[in-house]
């Protein structure tokens, strides 16, 4: 009998099961600043305990997208180890915020499959949870994932596929506690722009662009405890798909909503994922440019200092943004485009 672990395969999902992931992580400083490092984020409360206690709260807590990584990570090992893709993200909450020395948990339940017309792959829909270990809450988002079959031959399940949202109701958002930024100061934080600044339909070009080396993508990940072998194994993947491995869709997230800080500064917390599409794969050497668009704006009830806006935010790979690539006039991605990704982000009035 093996010792070790494989991953799961298509036919070892079954609709309705609960996986609890290992292993509980305990954040540290040294996450969020190697973070910091990887990406280049400027976004206030995460790089000056100072400004944080200026938006209300107590010291600087980890990025969210940081918090979301470390979920990922956890899920991929019972997930996505033998994923052929990260198909998308819908549903997804942030809820109490992430601080150094909190320790999370992470468990996910199987809300859907599907196998593929090729007979040698399906598709599995997950709603992962994350708390910390006082059982607060941290973040629950819903993922599908392309999954290899171990044999062909396995007969398909019965096809069950959720119905969930396009988005997240702007009245099902919740605002961290303690998160009022009647003092924060703007100037410091580098950014003028308050909510009323933005006008719906309204199109950011983040101007800059950075190149993911190979090196930097793969710690990156290893700091996430992301053990897709797309991302690490030279030489199984000079046999695959690509012939090379693949950066984690979720480090060209972290480095767009990092440029964006050039037009979006003052975002205090994302809120919710809406929606996230890995529209095509980077790799080592790519440069990743981004633009935003606003897609709605909202108020928040109770919080008459912050409001929410909803924000479509791309990336792309060798290609400035200025002309807002998306999709083509066949309705299908521009191939110079990784990312789509819409979520709601707090910002004060």
């Amino acid at each position: 009998m093996t010792k070790t672990v494989s991953g799961r395969f298509f036919e070892d999902f079954a609709l309705g099961d609960d996986i609890h992931h290992a292993t509980p992580r305990t954040v540290t400083d040294a996450d969020a600043a190697l973070y910091l490092a990887l990406t280049g984020s400027r976004f206030g409360i995460h790089c000056s305990e100072m400004l944080a206690r200026m938006a209300g709260l107590p010291r600087s807590p980890l990025e969210d997208l940081l918090t979301f990584h470390m979920v990922f990570g956890r899920s991929v090992p019972d997930v996505s180890l033998n994923a052929v893709a990260n198909l998308g993200y819908a549903d997804g909450r942030f809820g109490a915020l992430l601080y150094p020395g909190d320790t999370l948990l992470a468990s996910s339940k199987v809300i859907g499959v599907k196998q593929n017309s090729n007979g040698k792959t399906g598709t599995v829909w997950v709603e992962t949870r994350a708390s910390k270990d006082d059982g607060r809450e941290i973040l629950r988002f819903n993922r599908w994932v392309m999954v290899n079959k171990r044999d062909p031959d396995h007969p398909a399940p019965e096809a069950v596929v959720p119905d969930l949202p396009d988005h997240v109701d702007a009245g099902q958002l919740s605002v961290p506690p303690g998160l009022r930024p009647r003092h924060y100061d703007r100037v410091l934080a580098g950014s003028m722009h308050r909510f009323d600044s933005y006008v719906i339909g309204e199109k950011i070009d983040h101007v800059d662009g950075m190149t993911i080396d190979e090196a930097e993508h793969r710690l990156a990940t290893r700091l996430y405890q992301n053990t897709a072998r797309v991302h690490f194994n030279n030489h199984r993947e000079k046999d695959g798909r690509f012939g090379r491995c693949i950066v984690y869709g979720g480090h060209v997230l972290s480095i767009a909503r990092a440029l964006s800080f050039n037009g979006l500064g003052n975002i205090l917390h994302i809120a919710a994922i809406n929606a996230g599409t890995h529209a095509n794969p980077a790799f080592a050497g790519d440069t990743i440019y981004a633009w935003s668009e606003i897609l709605d704006k909202a108020e928040l009830p109770g919080h008459p200092d912050l409001g929410a806006l909803r924000i479509r935010l791309v990336a792309t790979k060798d290609r400035p943004c200025d002309t807002f690539p998306l999709k083509l006039d066949d309705g299908k991605y521009d191939p110079d485009v990784l990312l789509d990704f819409d979520y709601w982000g707090i910002l004060p009035r």
